[in-house]
This record gives structure tokens, sequence and C-alpha cells, in this order.
């Protein structure tokens, strides 16, 4: 019976010994997938980091372009400010020296009103200071004529509301109804616009 015992303590041994590698082989196998775990954890992070950095970066992008624009908007903004403050201001001065050209213009006739007076004053025949009245009434005809005014030639032509103002109908042998026999006051167009009408008696 004694020399069966050291059989069993081998049993036992090899039995530990086993025991003792079957938990090295789970141990390493728990380190592998320990090991495993943290390259994947790693791996999922380093793209997580670099994608925030990319996020990062095109937010800045984001601002700085945004900043810009407003920039942009501002100085647009200010121009328009200054624009519609000059042409104001040019429009105010063009209705009111909108009459100096043609002021100018009419002083020459003024100063020979003025002669025109004085002559008389020294008794200029009453021929001369006629004719001489006569010629300042042509000078202002062509000053006004050629900023455009003419007068309107009315007798003769049928009676029309938006260029004659009737003010009065009488009979007439030589023109059919409708038609203006006399001119009371002379009407005027500027270029292609009525002025005035004409006062006109019309034919009943």
């Amino acid at each position: 019976m004694k020399e069966q015992e050291p059989i069993q303590d081998n049993i036992n041994t090899n039995v530990e010994e086993e025991l003792d590698m079957s938990d090295n082989v789970n141990q390493e196998h728990t380190a592998d997938e320990s090991n495993l775990e943290e390259n994947s954890a790693s791996e999922q992070q380093a793209p997580d980091t670099a994608s925030a950095d990319e996020g990062h970066a095109e937010l800045v992008a984001l601002r700085a372009e945004l900043e810009e624009q407003q920039q942009r908007l501002l100085r647009a903004q200010a121009d328009f400010d200054n624009f519609r403050r000059r042409t104001q201001k040019e429009k105010e001065e063009l209705g009111k020296y909108a009459s100096a050209k043609l002021i100018t213009e009419l002083l020459p006739v003024i100063d020979n009103f003025e002669r025109a007076l004085a002559s008389g004053e020294q008794g200029t025949d009453v021929a001369s200071y006629a004719k001489g009245v006569e010629m300042i009434f042509r000078q202002l005809e062509g000053v006004l004529g050629a900023e455009g005014l003419k007068a309107m030639d009315t007798v003769g032509e049928h009676f029309n509301p938006e260029f004659h103002q009737a003010i009065m109908q009488v009979e007439s042998d030589e023109h059919e109804e409708g038609v203006v026999v006399e001119e009371v006051q002379k009407g005027y167009m500027l270029k292609d616009k009525v002025l005035r009408p004409a006062m006109v008696k019309v034919s009943g």
C-alpha cells in the first residue's frame, strides 16, 4: 500500500499543474481581450478627436466669413447713406437754382429795358422808342423760344379743351360750329406740354 502513495501524489500534482496552466491560459486570454478593447477604444477615440478638430476649424472659418459679410454689409449701408444724402443735396440745389440759366439769359433783356426807359425820359421820339421796345420784345421771345416756349396758333382751329379755354360762344358766318374765331389771350406750349391754354371765343 505504501508503494501506491507516490502515484496518487503524482496524479494530484499533475492535476494541479493542469489547473495552473488553465488559469494561465484564461489570464492570458483575458489580457488579450483587454488589450483588444483598449486598442478598439483608442481607434474609436482617434477619429472622434479628428472629427472634433475639423468641426472646430469649420466653425472658426464660418465665423470669420460671417464677420466679413457683416463688415461688407455695414460698408454698403454707409455708402448708400452717403449716396442718398449727396443725391438729396444735389436735388435741393437743382430745385433752388434751376432757373439760374434762364435768368442769366434774361439779364441782357432787362438791360435793354432799362436803356429804353432811360431814353424815354430823355424825350426820344415815339417811333424810335416803339422800335426799340419791339426789338427788346423780339429778344425776349428768342430767349424764351430757346428754352422751348412757343405761342399757340388758335384762330381757325377746331376747339380743343386740352389747348383752349372757351370764354364765350359767338355766332359766325365765316366759320362752322366749334371753331375758334377770336383769341383773347395767347396760349403757350413748353416743348410738348401745355403751359397755359389759350382763352378764346368759339363759333356757335
